[in-house]
């Protein structure tokens, strides 16, 4: 029984010790990918864009609007 647990415990410490190896292996692999943050952030900076864009067309049109009621009732 005692070889049985023993051998259970050594083959659970080569499992983890595996696996820990293969973390290791690819941890080198992410530093590969500040291209594809760059990327992102190329395509966050256009998103941003857009919306100030979007923002400041809705502003002029409620400035219009404003203006155009302020006439309105001076014209009444």
């Amino acid at each position: 029984m005692k070889k049985v647990v023993l051998f259970g415990i050594a083959l659970v410490f080569a499992f983890c010790t595996t696996v820990m190896a293969a973390d290791k292996a690819a941890a080198p692999a992410a530093p590969a990918a500040p291209a594809a943050v760059a990327e992102k952030a190329d395509v966050k900076k256009e998103e941003v864009k857009k919306v100030k864009k979007v923002k400041k067309a809705k502003k002029a049109k409620k400035a219009e609007e404003k203006k155009a009621e302020e006439a309105a009732p001076a014209a009444k």
